[in-house]
């Protein structure tokens, strides 16, 4: 497989799309980014990197650092996270409060903003700084120091997030946080504000394509827990499209309203793709445009 070759005609094939769909502007930090940028990178498990476009311009991974934050709790914790939040599709918009009621406080999965926030309290429990846990972690698998965070960004959010701060307070009513509301949407903001390339998210995804293993060797998770992260991704890491998005990409991934999407292919490799133009249900319209394109001209799925 000549990837550099991929990646090209992949960008050429999609460029009509990059300009497509609208910027997350209820995150006003998030509204004056260029909707035409468009970048995308391939991590191989034996350590190869290749990419295209904008593959090295920094950009806010946004919900994407919930992938790490729940491996984070896995590698810590073990199974016990599953007992505070679901291993289902949710079906609703990613912000629903209706769900989370009716649920009694249970996030349907670990990727919808409610059940990321059950999972960030529970990082911070087991760490005391969930979102340096993060960061540092991103900094190690992504080979790069620069991964940091946008205070922009954060501030923007923190301003604007009055539906998170509402699901916290809701989960918090039925007994499901272990820490204070402000401190636990204090870190969950932070960790949405990271920053990284595309080179350096789809190198920091890589060990999920390695069944655990991380850049160095060691095992960050059992390849039991990665096969279940990874199937948890497929059912719930793109929101409410996550059927459409298996349909049309057959691939565990996710998403964030930033434009990034992370892709696991297993054995082989882990994509990271940026369009920051989203779709109804938040997911970057190039971006999935080019990850159909990918699977359809290798034809590697987990199908």
């Amino acid at each position: 497989m000549e990837y550099q070759q991929l990646l090209e005609h992949i960008r050429a094939e999609v460029v009509p799309a990059a300009g497509r769909g609208r910027v997350a502007d209820y995150i006003p930090a998030l509204a004056a980014v260029d909707p035409g940028r468009f970048g995308m990178a391939v991590a191989t498990v034996d350590g190869e990197v290749y990419g295209t476009g904008d593959w090295r311009l920094p950009l806010s991974i946004q919900s994407v650092s919930k992938v790490f934050s729940l491996a984070l709790v896995l590698r810590e914790d073990g199974e016990k996270i599953w007992s505070r939040v679901g291993r289902e599709p949710s079906g609703h918009p990613f912000n629903s409060l209706l769900q989370l009621e009716h649920d009694q406080g249970i996030p349907r999965n670990p990727f919808i903003n409610a059940g990321a926030i059950v999972v960030t309290d529970r990082l911070l429990t087991l760490t005391g700084d969930a979102r340096s846990a993060v960061r540092d972690f991103l900094r190690t698998e992504g080979e790069s120091s620069a991964v940091g965070f946008d205070p922009v960004v954060a501030a923007s959010e923190a301003d604007h997030g009055h539906r998170n701060a509402a699901l916290a307070h809701l989960i918090a009513s039925y007994g499901n946080l272990e820490n204070p509301v402000p401190d636990v949407l204090d870190h969950y903001t932070w960790q949405c504000s990271v920053v990284m390339t595309c080179r350096e998210l789809a190198l920091a995804g890589r060990f999920l394509a390695r069944h655990g293993t991380g850049a160095s060797g060691e095992r960050i998770l059992s390849r039991s827990d990665a096969k279940r992260l990874n199937a948890t991704m497929l059912i719930g890491g793109t929101y409410d499209s996550a059927g459409e998005v298996a349909y049309r990409v057959g691939l565990p991934a996710k998403s964030g309203v930033g434009g990034a999407i992370l892709a696991i292919v297993p054995n082989r490799c882990a994509v990271a793709v940026w369009g920051p133009g989203l779709d109804a249900s938040g997911n970057s319209v190039a971006g999935l445009a080019a990850l159909d394109a990918f699977t359809t001209l290798t034809g590697w799925s987990v199908f």
